[in-house]
């Protein structure tokens, strides 16, 4: 896994404000600005692709420029999730609260904290991720964003999923559950420290959903900048403030 730097500068290769992206999007000219402004002063350009919309979109999301040290992606990982999810039978994505349901702007989830209990031992958040894999079963995308309890459960179900976003937030378990999250070996995205929330968990995901075409072998090993079809707005990258 990696913990996300860039290190070159390179012009945009991407539409004007308004123009529709690939998956039939249109970009608002806020949204626009907001890469604008993202991009001079953190610059992301020697990510490999999906890494790069992955830290954008969360970047963006946030308006907290120290994601891009704190997130931990792997490109691999995220190219198989990339492929899972826009297969003409997608896989089904899986969140722990509404609120992630409702950030998730191109793809249903599944959610069952409405049908969940909490007991001795096990949390609501925890239940309700055991009633999500009976319904939906191994090889999900799974978007954690608020509670640790739900992500521990998760990891110890042997769910084998085809990613899991665990960016759940708070002073008690949020980062020992991200940090078990890694030490797992499931394919991931996650953060190291105590923040995260729906929000950003939810733009990781749409960084996903969003971004179409081959995400590219050579990326791997860092190279490369963002798919030539990946939904993010035109800019100059800029050194200033870097």
């Amino acid at each position: 896994m990696t913990s996300p730097t860039g290190s070159h500068s390179s012009p945009g290769t991407h539409g004007p404000p308004g123009r529709t992206g690939p998956a039939g999007r249109t970009v608002h000219p806020i949204e626009q600005e907001s890469y604008r402004i993202l991009r001079s002063r953190l610059d992301t350009s020697a990510l490999p692709p999906l890494t790069r919309a992955v830290v954008e979109r969360v970047v963006h999301s946030s308006a907290d420029l120290d994601y891009a040290a704190d997130l931990v992606t792997d490109e691999e990982q995220l190219r198989a999730a990339h492929t899972a999810l826009h297969r003409p039978e997608p896989v089904p994505v899986v969140a722990d609260v509404e609120m992630v349901a409702s950030g998730i702007t191109r793809r249903r989830a599944v959610c069952r904290l409405a049908d969940a209990k909490s007991s001795p031992g096990l949390t609501r958040s925890a239940h309700a991720v055991r009633l999500a894999y009976e319904e939906v079963g191994p090889g999900a995308v799974w978007v954690i964003g608020c509670a640790p309890t739900a992500l521990f459960e998760l990891i110890g179900l042997g769910v084998s999923p085809a990613l899991v976003v665990g960016m759940p937030v708070g002073f008690v378990g949020a980062a020992e559950s991200k940090a078990a999250l890694r030490e797992s070996g499931l394919p991931a995205v996650s953060n190291i420290s105590e923040k995260g929330g729906s929000a950003v968990a939810a733009a990781a995901l749409n960084a996903l959903l969003y971004a179409g075409g081959s995400t590219g072998e050579g990326s791997r090993h860092g190279r490369g900048h963002a798919p030539e079809n990946a939904h993010v707005p035109e800019i100059q990258h800029s050194k200033e403030n870097q």
